[in-house]
């Protein structure tokens, strides 16, 4: 949980992007403003197409905001960049490598030793439940195994910010609900600071200390919602009169 004597690890200052379009531009957020304390899980709620991807596309460094700023509080020292993880809702993994060299893969581009890339992953296949299918091929795994080697991939790199993208949308609802709680895991085994784009306000409820609403776009902040709900969670924490309570209000939020 976020304190006020507890330093973000992450300022979002009246951040605004804009597309250009022919036609005045496309504005997808305006004038988002909110911070990120270390080992917090947020999670972003809002309509189809509103502008949470482009948040974490910002966030990434992926897309320059239009106006306002992104601010890392200093990492591995003071000079040294943030290391930013990103997991979209396709795992995107490379047909022609396996289990293992998927995600070794960030570590090789950093010319890291292969000795130590291959026991990082080897931890994290482990971490993730992969156990026995670190020679396997994309084309053998199925949709929640396939995330997991992007979860995975991500963590190598032992991430400042890992910022998930809707990581379960394209995943059936069974799938999507074990996932769920493997992240859970996951996260509480790691303690990442963690950013998640998510439509699934159960899913918000369950996974985040705090949840996001945005308007319809351009996006803007219109509730900055606390969770309450004690940890460690589980499914059964659905059908608790506070889990309904905090449901009501984003779902009230959201429109």
């Amino acid at each position: 949980m976020m304190m006020a004597s507890v330093k973000p690890v992450l300022e979002v200052r009246e951040l605004a992007v804009t597309f250009p379009n022919g036609n005045g531009g496309l504005q997808a957020i305006e004038n988002i403003s909110f911070s990120v304390a270390p080992k917090e899980f947020l999670c972003v709620l809002g309509p189809s197409g509103c502008g949470k991807s482009t948040l974490l596309r910002v966030l990434a460094g992926l897309v320059p905001p239009t106006e306002g700023q992104v601010i890392f509080a200093p990492q591995r020292g003071s000079a040294s960049l943030p290391r930013v993880g990103l997991v979209f809702q396709q795992a995107n993994l490379m047909p022609w490598r396996t289990v293992l060299a998927n995600i070794t893969l960030p570590l090789e581009l950093e010319n890291a030793d292969p000795l130590e890339a291959r026991r990082r992953a080897e931890a994290l296949i482990d971490l993730v439940g992969l156990q026995g299918f670190e020679n396997s091929w994309p084309r053998d795994l199925s949709g929640g195994m396939a995330q997991r080697v992007a979860l995975a991939r991500a963590l190598i790199q032992e991430p400042d910010l890992l910022l998930l993208d809707e990581p379960f949308g394209s995943l059936d609802a069974l799938t999507r609900e074990q996932m769920g709680a493997e992240l859970l895991r996951i996260w509480q085994a790691r303690c990442n600071t963690v950013i998640m784009v998510t439509h699934s306000i159960a899913e918000a409820l369950l996974l985040s200390d705090r949840v996001l609403v945005f308007t319809p776009r351009p996006a803007r902040v219109c509730l900055d919602l606390r969770v309450d709900l004690p940890r460690p969670r589980h499914e059964d924490m659905r059908y608790t009169p506070r889990f309904g309570e905090l449901a009501r209000c984003l779902r009230q939020a959201i429109g």
